[in-house]
């Protein structure tokens, strides 16, 4: 799908679905556009104006729909969370719920397949596997593409006997009450943990030199601090896995040097988000972090 940004308050433009069968040949496939209400966002990405989708139907005309397609299947996709995150959104809008229950992401499949690919870009994976992309980053094309790298992906899996990286779908709620009767959430996974203790992990030192802060609407680059704080869908471990393999430092605290805190509830009452509101230091969720990963610019030098 291409939507309007990351953030949890973005909206999709457009969807598009592959349903497969249990070998990942193609049964059929289905393509909207979508109202988002609201300005397009990166119409130079997307290619979606105003204009183009002034006359499209609403995410709730479309619902039932994309529900019938989703229903009973795993839903499958590069960098799986996001697409989930933004669907499931929609749907809260809609007062309704997604019935997806379990999500695949080739990406992390990828790894664990071991595929030599010198980044997780789609457009790799699918160089990988002689797939050409005919129009990147239009949702009917991207789901093609990852349909016929899939497969390949899908038979390997099962003849080197490599467990396929499954992960539950929790619905988000649209409108929970935040702790203590403040704001409420766009988002909030229901029955999500809160705070939660685990120990560090020594990781070996990042060889890029930090190039400062994380400007938005730019790309992350390698040698950047990044920090966590809170509870994230993905787990913690994985996403800061993630983050060192794309020649990220993954910091334990805040200081004037960190370039990003990553966090889903930027308005927590912790030491690390009060300090990144002290240094002005830019805070972005796991979907749009995520998302940013995917094209890590490389180091200056």
């Amino acid at each position: 799908m291409e939507t309007t940004g990351l953030s949890a308050h973005d909206r999709i433009v457009s969807a598009a679905v592959y349903r497969l069968d249990a070998r990942g040949r193609v049964e059929d496939h289905w393509y909207t556009l979508v109202n988002p209400e609201r300005d397009p966002g990166p119409v130079s990405i997307h290619g979606l104006t105003s204009e183009v989708l002034e006359g499209a139907p609403l995410f709730p005309e479309v619902a039932a729909e994309f529900a019938e397609r989703l229903d009973g299947r795993v839903l499958v996709a590069h960098n799986a969370y996001f697409d989930w995150s933004m669907i499931a959104r929609e749907y809260a809008r809609a007062r309704g719920t997604a019935p997806v229950r379990q999500r695949l992401c080739t990406m992390a499949l990828a790894r664990e397949l071991a595929l030599p690919l010198p980044n997780m870009k789609l457009e790799s994976l699918a160089a990988h596997f002689g797939v050409r992309q005919r129009q990147a980053h239009n949702a009917l094309d991207d789901a093609r593409v990852l349909a016929e790298a899939f497969r390949p992906s899908l038979h390997a899996a099962a003849k080197r006997g490599v467990r396929l990286p499954l992960l539950e779908c929790r619905p988000l709620t649209e409108w929970s009450a935040a702790p203590g009767g403040g704001a409420s959430r766009i988002g909030r996974q229901a029955g999500a943990r809160s705070g939660g203790w685990r120990p560090s992990r020594r990781r070996p030192a990042c060889p890029y030199p930090n190039p400062g802060r994380y400007e938005p609407d730019k790309p992350l680059k390698q040698g950047m601090r990044v920090a966590f704080s809170g509870d994230t869908s993905v787990e913690r471990e994985l996403l800061e896995d993630r983050a060192v393999e794309a020649g990220l430092h993954v910091a334990t605290s805040v200081s004037r040097l960190t370039s990003l805190l990553v966090s889903n509830d930027p308005d927590a009452v912790t030491s690390k988000v009060a300090k990144a509101k002290a240094f002005g230091t830019p805070v972005v969720d796991e979907v749009a972090f995520t998302h940013l990963l995917r094209d890590v610019a490389p180091a200056d030098g």
